[in-house]
């Protein structure tokens, strides 16, 4: 029997390598005779470099961690750590690992008062390490800076209508008045940057960042509007100085309006995360080869079907032939496009619970292995009556 785990991050619980592990430890307690592939996933969000990293690593490519001190969302120094792929001088960044949501405690959420600085640290060290292309997750942002403090790490000066320069946080875009891109790192002209997102939305109005993404960043009504209308001053001066309108493209809203930035200035493209990670990671030959492929992710909701790594999975698989089974801390939202993309769905809460109860580590990693552990106790059991389920 092969199984295939692709499992997304348990966000606040558990890891998607962890979840993984957990994972090939259930189904091979439950049938010795497996044989459980662990593949991490990720669609831009945390664990982002896992996920490449270790696609690379299947392709026989030599990888690196290189951690490096930069500027954290609120303007304290923060330890982030990015991927590097030498034979291919190829980067891969999550953008929260210097301003993510994580990062900072939720007594001082506040998107005016956190930049995007760090992100673009990150990107000149994978410069000076010789790096000529970047995979920049896009997930998991604590910021509403339409990428303004990255673009300031890189070299763009943002000035007001006295010629001073702007602050770097998400409340200084309301300051702006002109833009100055001629101390942009040279550097970054020979590099192509590749946005790894799993959200479509624009820059601005009610679809757009600060609408829609700034209220779990801790942006109250009245926050809000100002955010909108800082990021379209923004969005208007940049469309000036490039000649090119960018503020509706799909995905320019993403990570508080970091994709824009991405759009606007480093000419970038923008792809669905768990898309891009199945292209290269092999995963198709090793779906075509398995029995089973088990993923999932804390949640799974509306929003599953709308380019999230566990839908992702299940349509691959679904091309190859094999059977997807997804577990779940809660499928009550998930909605009939997210449940008919799974041949099953399976929450591991077994009770009644608090969602901090169910979020604890040690009783997510007991719900996880418990859930897996039955259901493949299970069909190892059909086996035993004649029917079998991939079973040898």
């Amino acid at each position: 029997m092969k199984v295939a785990a692709a499992m997304d991050s348990f966000k606040g619980s558990l890891t998607s390598r962890e979840a993984g592990e957990i994972v090939r430890k259930a189904v091979q307690d439950a049938v010795p005779c497996a044989d459980v592939t662990v593949c991490p996933i990720a669609d831009g969000g945390e664990g982002t470099v896992d996920a490449f990293l270790y696609a690379k690593k299947r392709e026989g490519k030599e990888v690196s961690r290189e951690k490096i001190t930069v500027t954290g969302p609120l303007g304290r120094t923060v330890t982030a750590e990015y991927g590097f792929v030498e034979e291919e001088k190829l980067a891969v960044i999550e953008m929260a690992q210097a301003a993510g949501l994580p990062l900072v405690l939720q007594e001082e959420r506040n998107p005016e008062n956190t930049t995007s600085f760090g992100v673009g640290e990150i990107i000149l060290a994978a410069l000076d390490k010789g790096c000529r292309k970047v995979i920049l997750g896009l997930g998991g942002s604590a910021t509403n800076d339409g990428g303004m403090g990255m673009l300031q790490a890189l070299g763009v000066r943002f000035l007001d209508e006295s010629g001073k320069e702007c602050g770097m946080f998400g409340k200084d875009m309301m300051r702006m008045a002109a833009i100055d891109k001629s101390g942009m790192d040279p550097r970054l002209s020979d590099v192509s940057f590749l946005a790894a997102c799993d959200v479509n939305n624009p820059l601005c109005g009610e679809n757009g960042s600060s609408a829609v993404f700034g209220p779990q960043k801790g942006a109250d009504a009245p926050m809000i509007k100002r955010m909108d209308e800082g990021l379209f001053r923004f969005a208007a001066l940049a469309e000036k100085e490039t000649g090119r309108k960018y503020s509706q493209l799909p995905g320019s809203g993403a990570a508080g309006g970091l994709g824009f930035a991405v759009f606007a200035f480093l000419h970038g493209e923008m792809e669905s995360g768990i898309r891009l990670l199945t292209k290269m990671g092999g995963l198709e030959e090793l779906f075509r080869e398995a029995d089973w492929v088990v993923t999932g992710e804390g949640s799974l909701d509306v929003q599953t079907s709308m380019g999230k790594g566990p839908a992702g999975i299940a349509e691959l698989a679904g091309k190859c032939g094999c059977p997807t089974l997804a577990f779940t801390g809660n499928s009550r939202d998930c909605g009939e496009a997210a449940s008919d993309l799974f041949d099953g769905i399976f929450s591991i809460v077994p009770g009644p619970c608090t969602l901090q109860e169910a979020m604890e580590k040690e009783t997510a990693r007991q719900n996880l292995y418990r859930s897996v552990y039955q259901v493949f106790r299970l069909l190892h059991r059909c086996s035993a009556y004649g029917s079998d389920p991939g079973i040898e």
